[in-house]
């Protein structure tokens, strides 16, 4: 059955098949099916991976309409993640980043009747980084390769018994670069020290992430676990302050568009999680070019007043002009909002 493209997704196709035509065939780093790449064994949405197949979680996660994540990592036969000064790593060719999106019928019960949205693949080929979305079908006995993106309709009984229905957005193939690009290039978001600097439950144990990538040779020039920094869980209260909370939160959902090297440098606004500087930060600082987005507020943040405040008004929004961030949600991250007004609540006043 061939499925007929709304317009929007036509000029995806167009954008795509331009790139397509001004580099080297990407297609050609992309399997047509998630089964072609051999990373699971048995029945694929159980996930099982296979010997190389490496599970590992970050500290902060990426807000994406409350879907649960699973993650791996695939590096090339015999090859290591070069650690870096700045806490990132230099990935080899051939290095793949897999994440699944699922939800379960009811978070009251999050390990039953799970259903998987999709599997977004980022391969580092020889062109630099490419991402790829796989679409799970209704059977879920396998995902499928989309470049045009998708709205999927979505449904779940949230933590409090209230049934939350919506249309689940998967990204288009050029969608992906506009939350991955630093310094013109692609880029991995998640897969930094500090992000991974915390334990995990492995099949052999639970065990700290970064020290077990050393011990299976996955990483060359890393220094003392312990002299590394680490990110909160921001939904976990005992994992730090309330400042280090919302600042982890705004950091992962926000710095790989507000920091310098990446697209949204241009406002003067840099959230990532090392910024100190407090009008950089967005305190007293006022809007680069005002509009709806603003919502008629002077401030991005104004200390001891989060209703007051742009950051939090576009937070809590669902108008496509106005909401931050822009891509990846169709949902409020309601308790994500009530974090950050309360760290502007308790800011000292400048």
């Amino acid at each position: 059955m061939i499925k007929t493209l709304s317009k929007a997704n036509q000029l995806v196709l167009l954008l795509f098949f331009i790139s397509f035509a001004m580099s080297e065939n990407p297609l050609k780093y992309a399997q047509p099916k998630l089964s072609d790449y051999g990373f699971f064994e048995g029945r694929m949405a159980d996930h099982n991976p296979v010997t190389g197949v490496i599970p590992y979680d970050v500290s902060a996660q990426l807000f994406s309409d409350y879907a649960l994540k699973s993650r791996f990592i695939v590096l090339p036969q015999g090859q290591q993640l070069e650690y870096q000064k700045d806490g990132t790593f230099d990935f080899p060719e051939e290095s793949v980043l897999i994440k699944t999106f699922y939800y379960p019928a009811d978070f009251r019960n999050p390990d039953k009747n799970i259903r998987l949205m999709e599997t977004r693949i980022l391969i580092h080929t020889p062109e630099g980084w490419m991402g790829f979305a796989y679409i799970w079908n209704e059977e879920q006995t396998e995902a499928f390769l989309e470049i045009a993106g998708e709205r999927l309709d979505a449904s779940f009984i949230n933590p409090i018994g209230e049934t939350v229905n919506f249309k689940y957005s998967v990204p288009n193939f050029n969608q992906c670069k506009g939350c991955h690009v630093f310094n013109n290039k692609m880029e991995p978001i998640g897969p930094k020290t500090r992000l991974l600097n915390h334990d995990f439950d492995f099949d052999s144990g639970r065990m700290n992430q970064l020290e077990k990538w050393e011990t299976l040779g996955m990483i060359s020039g890393l220094p003392s676990v312990s002299s590394l920094p680490q990110t909160p869980d921001y939904n976990n209260f005992e994992s730090g302050s309330i400042e280090e909370r919302a600042r982890a939160l705004i950091d992962i959902n926000c710095a790989h568009c507000h920091r310098l090297g990446a697209p949204g440098e241009t406002s003067g606004l840099f959230l990532n999680i090392e910024e100190t500087n407090p009008t950089q930060l967005g305190v007293h600082k006022p809007p680069i070019a005002a509009g709806r987005g603003s919502g008629d507020l002077d401030y991005t943040i104004v200390p001891g007043q989060p209703d007051k405040s742009i950051m939090v008004y576009r937070m809590a929004s669902t108008d496509p002009s106005i909401m931050m961030p822009e891509l990846g949600r169709k949902l409020v991250h309601k308790e994500g909002v009530e974090l950050v007004k309360q760290w502007i609540k308790e800011m000292e006043k400048y």
